[in-house]
């Protein structure tokens, strides 16, 4: 019975890669959907998002200059900087829907339009007006930005890529390295700058603390998801098995 088991689950594994358009859904754990503190994981972090995008947006929505988070050079540069925020916005309140179990697996269809609008009216709009803004930008950072943004649309549209050639498991991969960039470089760099610039017991020049939450945000966030997809897939952060199947 045993050898019957495992070989009914491999023929199951085999299927399923054959069928990319099969749909395998996970067990419930601790921290799945059905968990218990899986759900007030996922509340706790869609009220740090929408508060997070409220605190970054809301001086921008009165299309005022003055108001600007980060100094302008002329109007085209705040229209740049406004439509770079704004997009942004959109792409972190996505991820809330994006990352939902609930709703992936019992709306399929929204799931898919939330997506959709991550990709088209947040990433790639915010990232494009991010290089947009690159040659008015010299400045501590802005080649993290740069490059962030860059590697940002890239996992994006390989997220959407894969999804629509129903290859769901390097879809889900690929949209976490990119909620991994954009999260990092908005919040962690956020809490990094104000960190080093408040909190520090040696005073930190300007320059050294911007360019520090600029790169060790989205660099360490890629990181961190890289390594924990690698340990949940039975791998270690360079690609080799921890332990081997036992064979019979």
């Amino acid at each position: 019975m045993p050898t019957f088991a495992s070989s009914r689950g491999a023929r199951t594994v085999t299927q399923h890669l054959e069928r990319p358009g099969a749909q395998v859904l996970p067990r419930a754990g601790p921290h799945s959907s059905k968990g218990g503190w899986g759900r007030r994981s996922l509340l706790g972090f869609a009220v740090v998002a929408a508060a997070f995008a409220g605190y970054q947006v809301l001086p921008y929505l009165s299309l005022d200059p003055g108001a600007s988070r980060i100094p302008t050079q002329d109007a085209l540069h705040y229209a740049f900087l406004a439509g770079h925020v704004i997009t942004g916005t959109i792409a972190v309140l996505c991820t809330i829907a994006q990352l939902w179990p609930w709703l992936r697996r019992h709306h399929p269809r929204a799931h898919r339009v939330s997506g959709r609008i991550y990709l088209f009216a947040g990433a790639l709009p915010c990232a494009v007006l991010a290089l947009a803004m690159f040659p008015v930008s010299y400045g501590p950072g802005s080649v993290a930005v740069l490059m962030s943004a860059v590697l940002w649309s890239v996992t994006a549209v390989l997220g959407w890529k894969t999804a629509r050639q129903r290859r769901y498991a390097e879809h889900r991969r690929w949209m976490l390295y990119s909620f991994a960039i954009m999260w990092g470089l908005a919040f962690w760099g956020f809490v990094i700058g104000y960190a080093l610039k408040y909190l520090s017991p040696v005073e930190i020049d300007n320059a050294t603390v911007v360019e520090a939450a600029r790169w060790v945000g989205w660099v360490g966030n890629l990181l961190v998801v890289h390594w924990w997809l690698e340990r949940r897939a039975g791998r270690t952060v360079v690609g080799v098995p921890r332990r081997t199947p036992a064979t019979r």
